[in-house]
């Protein structure tokens, strides 16, 4: 299963690891977009609040697990970066010892306070028990989910990028099949939405434990790779906590951005939701070159390959830099039509199209600190990723998405400037603190 990322082309390695990544997120993000155009075809505006909401919560969730997740990645990268295979199961026994533990306690944490968060969002009256719904069918998947991110996330840090992609192309197909089902001709709505999200990650979780199973790979896993140890948990955790609370923290400013649309009435609501899901869609290749550029770099320490490392990330810039330019200009011409897609209502439509075109630039400004971002992970200097997000957040996404709620009742146009404002404060710090470590590499290439 594990390929070595440590020769030939940095370029052709960096575009033959990505887009399988590309693909997969794709699909992943399929998930949300399904429910929300199914739910907006056969539902009301009401449930296609309850879903925009729920999904959002749900997705926070997903991204913070993922973020634990990175932790894994590298250090399975960085094992199989320096051929030594032993240290490698080791991190994967123990990565799922601990993350199906976290999932179970999550998953009963969660099911108890799902009231209270559904009115911590401040969903609107019509929209509270399709949320509820929602998001009660969605906790009791987690471990599904859990399961199916560690698993593509020791595949990325052996160097297989192309295994999760099969695994969530199941699910995506069966999650839109399932939402037919329930959503369209059963009229579940909101539930039925979550139910086909469920399902569809459980049958994923299955498929890609079949094929394990099935296949030989370098690596053997022995009883005693599933005990935990306390080095190898510290070392998965040193990577994956500053992560999962940037990630985390994030989608708690996300969700603030939400609640101040959601008091704003049920029309920006759905809009603020609608565009998020779309925003998601435009940071497919973003997301995928910061997970790439981790997995790449690390595999290339391990080899202590460092002057490749740069040259990765390099190109990673490169592209996604000029994947933003063109994404903002397509942008400010589809808005109305892209929103539209998922909401027969045209003030939703409108409302939206005023938010996206000025939320769009942010895949220039979060590109670049997201490829930072990946870079730093893989030599274990998370917590810079999180100290410059948290900032951005304090100091531009939500003071500035409050300011414009209040003051511009008639257009969501000024809320979206937030995001981008916030990215270029992380730009600012990312590039500051890479010229600093090139000054001290004798520092931080030995970490």
């Amino acid at each position: 299963m594990e390929r070595d990322l440590t020769s030939g082309s940095v370029f052709k390695t960096v575009v033959y690891f990505s887009l399988p990544y590309l693909l997969s997120y794709f699909l992943q993000t399929l998930y949300g977009m399904a429910d929300l155009f199914i739910v907006g075809q056969f539902g009301g505006v009401s449930s296609t609040t309850a879903v925009s909401i729920g999904s959002q919560i749900m997705h926070m969730l997903t991204v913070m697990i993922v973020g634990l997740a990175m932790g894994s990645t590298v250090m399975i990268g960085r094992s199989i970066g320096a051929k030594n295979k032993r240290q490698a199961a080791e991190c994967i026994g123990n990565t799922v010892t601990m993350f199906m533990g976290i999932s179970m306690v999550l998953m009963a944490v969660l099911l108890v306070l799902v009231r209270p968060i559904v009115r911590i969002m401040s969903t609107p009256a019509e929209a509270v028990e399709g949320t509820v719904r929602y998001l009660t069918i969605c906790f009791i998947g987690i471990p599904f989910i859990t399961a199916y991110n560690i698993i593509s996330s020791i595949f990325r840090g052996m160097g297989d990028s192309k295994s999760p992609m099969y695994f969530i192309a199941v699910a995506c197909a069966a999650n839109i099949g399932l939402d037919y089902l329930f959503i369209g001709l059963l009229g579940v709505d909101a539930a039925g939405a979550a139910l086909g999200t469920t399902i569809a990650q459980a049958i994923s979780v299955v498929v890609s434990m079949v094929v394990i199973l099935k296949r030989k790979g370098g690596i053997r896993l022995e009883k005693s790779d599933f005990r935990p140890k306390r080095m190898t948990m510290k070392n998965i955790l040193k990577v994956g906590v500053p992560v999962c609370l940037q990630d985390g923290f994030i989608q708690v400013s996300f969700v603030v951005i939400t609640i101040f649309a959601n008091q704003r009435g049920l029309t920006d609501a759905a809009a603020v939701g609608i565009v998020e899901k779309i925003i998601s869609i435009l940071f497919l290749v973003p997301s995928s070159m910061m997970s790439t550029i981790s997995a790449l770099v690390a595999q290339n320490i391990g080899a202590g390959k460092h002057d490749r490392a740069k040259l990765t990330l390099k190109y990673v810039l490169m592209i996604t830099v000029t994947y933003g330019l063109i994404m903002t200009i397509i942008v400010q011409f589809v808005s109305v039509p892209l929103v539209g897609l998922f909401t027969n209502d045209g003030a939703v439509a409108v409302s939206g199209a005023g938010y996206l075109r000025s939320y769009a630039s942010d895949c220039i400004f979060a590109g670049i600190h997201f490829c930072l971002s990946g870079y730093f992970y893989a030599y274990g200097l998370s917590v810079i990723s999180f100290i410059h997000n948290s900032i951005s957040i304090v100091c531009a996404r939500i003071p500035l998405s409050y300011y414009a709620s209040v003051h511009f009742k008639d257009t969501l146009f000024p809320m979206g400037c937030a995001s981008p404002a916030g990215s270029l404060i992380s730009v600012v710090i990312c590039v500051g603190v890479f010229i600093w470590l090139e000054h001290h590499e004798d520092k931080y290439q030995n970490i």
